[in-house]
């Protein structure tokens, strides 16, 4: 059943037409991932549908009695308060309700309503009124159902305490996604929910998102994610809606098909036209020669049909690829042992992260690092780039190896925030403008950025820049914090088409478990202060661990 009916929608932002006559018929129970290219509208037509973005044309029709939860990108919680009291934030309805048996609470403390039989009964009555409408929307259980869905995503009774100010982003949104749950809306709209989760959250994320009772619409770029919960691919390009039934594996491989079906239409096609053409072309040849009518009304004939073909959209366009960053890294061979830490312990205080850490990275090898948030992955990379000292052990990086780093929060930049794209790539590698200007419109910036300051750029924008020096840096030791972090889906492919040529040996930080089934060909997990290696991929390390079992 359609819950909601988008028709002819249009949103216009900053000047720019975000999409015009977008029409959309939302069903119940749908598990839709949303995707597509970054700036192509995907937060937008969600803000529409919470009511944040007002259309500049079309309607959104909702069922009667439709409630709709949306999780943005970005979550703030009340600070001052605890991870327990924002968790267990009652909804609008319920907290006015709350509010109601309070202020009957009161009345019936006072001598002038209990010392009146008239005023008492009525009191009495709001009074049983209002448990009856406390009882209907949960109240009862209220705590109960917060606790429950705190576990549920990852949370222990020992979190509950946590200051809202301590919380990480993923935490802050998970949080978020429990006060939107108790309310049970008929749709939840999340957008981008795993950013900033580790792999255990995220596998809390997706049985929550695949028990929800309604329908949900996922904006993320976790194409694992999307593989395990949605039913449904609606993919926003150009201004265009196209949905696809199944998860996101089967849309990549229905996209890839209907291209090639659409590349061979089109051949077929165009032959058929030449040989048109070159019959108009001999006929119009024939009847100019001996004056002969037939073959002219042939000729005119044959132009009516091409000309009809066209009017009437009966012509299929050539399959033209989506416009992809280049991005192709590339360093001289480096030492055989390209890192090297042995015996390696470090610590903040009291505080001991890790002790005794031993690994070693082959040149021409992958290694994937994962493990929760706050085990000590990113402290780990800036030992290795000399930003930390460790309180014991040693890390020997190659003699011939140089380092490339990409750093999840893009601190690589922060020395060129108030500079241009221009000034940062001709910083790293001395060049005429003229020749930098070309290799920033290769990672798809628009000429009139170039000269912007870098501050003023997105998540992804940033991120293409990053790429962008470690391209010109020339490394054969890649450290890579978070690299697929505010990347959209097809440029994360394309740096896995370019890491998986890359010669030299890698080192990546990453939550993206199809980046790392994709890239790495070793799982090595920080958790506890030591660390554990497995052959293969993500799903390798899942069969390993007894995660899943084996076919």
């Amino acid at each position: 059943m359609h819950i909601i009916n988008i028709d002819h929608l249009v949103i216009n932002h900053a000047g720019r037409e975000i999409f015009r006559d977008l029409s959309w018929a939302i069903s119940n129970r749908e598990r839709t991932g949303l995707v597509g290219p970054n700036g192509a509208g995907k937060s937008s037509l969600m803000k529409a549908l919470a009511g944040i973005y007002q259309p500049d044309g079309g309607t959104i029709n909702f069922i009667k009695g439709i409630r709709v939860g949306y999780l943005p990108q970005e979550v703030e919680l009340i600070p001052g308060r605890t991870l327990w009291e924002e968790a267990r934030r009652p909804p609008p309805e319920l907290a006015n309700v709350e509010a109601e048996l309070a202020r009957i609470e009161t009345s019936l403390g006072d001598p002038v309503v209990y010392g009146d039989e008239g005023k008492l009964t009525r009191t009495l009555a709001r009074q049983e009124k209002a448990l009856a409408e406390f009882e209907k929307l949960g109240g009862n259980r209220h705590e109960a159902r917060v606790k429950e869905l705190l576990m549920r995503l990852g949370f222990s009774t020992a979190d509950y305490g946590l200051p809202t100010e301590s919380l990480s982003g993923g935490q802050k949104k998970l949080a978020k996604l429990v006060q939107l749950a108790i309310e049970q809306p008929d749709v939840l709209l999340l957008d981008e929910p795993d950013n900033h989760l580790d792999l255990n959250a995220k596998r809390h994320l997706e049985g929550f998102i695949r028990d929800y009772n309604g329908a949900v619409i996922i904006v993320s770029h976790d194409r694992y994610l999307l593989d395990e919960v949605v039913t449904q691919i609606a993919e926003l390009d150009n201004g265009t809606l196209t949905l696809f039934a199944g998860n996101y594996s089967w849309y990549a491989t229905e996209v890839e098909l209907r291209r090639l079906r659409q590349q061979q239409m089109y051949a077929a096609q165009q032959k058929k036209i030449q040989q048109v053409e070159a019959n108009i072309k001999l006929w119009l040849e024939k009847a100019a020669a001996d004056l002969n009518e037939r073959y002219a009304r042939q000729a005119h004939s044959r132009q009516k049909m091409l000309d009809r073909m066209e009017a009437n959209g009966e012509i299929i366009e050539r399959v033209t690829d989506r416009k992809r960053m280049d991005l192709q890294i590339e360093g001289s061979r480096g030492s055989n042992r390209a890192l090297e830490l042995a015996n390696l312990t470090m610590g903040f205080g009291d505080d001991l992260l890790f002790l005794d850490l031993n690994i070693q990275v082959w040149h021409g090898e992958r290694v994937g690092l994962i493990g929760p948030n706050g085990a000590g992955k990113s402290v780990l990379f800036k030992l290795i780039l000399g930003e930390l000292e460790p309180l014991d052990g040693q890390i020997k990086v190659g003699p011939s190896n140089k380092i490339g780093y990409y750093s999840q929060e893009h601190q690589t930049l922060t020395n060129f925030l108030h500079r241009s794209p221009l000034e940062l790539v001709r910083d790293v590698k001395p060049m005429h403008e003229g020749e930098a200007v070309a290799f920033l419109l290769k990672f798809l910036f628009k000429y009139d950025q170039l000269r912007l300051p870098i501050s003023g750029f997105s998540g992804g924008e940033r991120s293409r820049l990053q790429l962008a020096c470690l391209m010109l840096q020339k490394p054969n030791l890649l450290l890579l914090d978070e690299p697929t972090n505010n990347l959209d889906i097809y440029a994360v492919e394309v740096l896995e088409s370019a890491l998986e040529d890359f010669e030299g040996a890698i080192l990546t930080i990453s939550h993206d478990r199809y980046f790392l089934d994709r890239v790495v060909d070793r799982v090595v997990e920080l958790d506890d202060g030591s660390l554990r290696g497995y052959p293969g991929g993500y799903t390798d390390y899942l069969h390993a661990t007894g995660r899943i079992k084996a076919n």
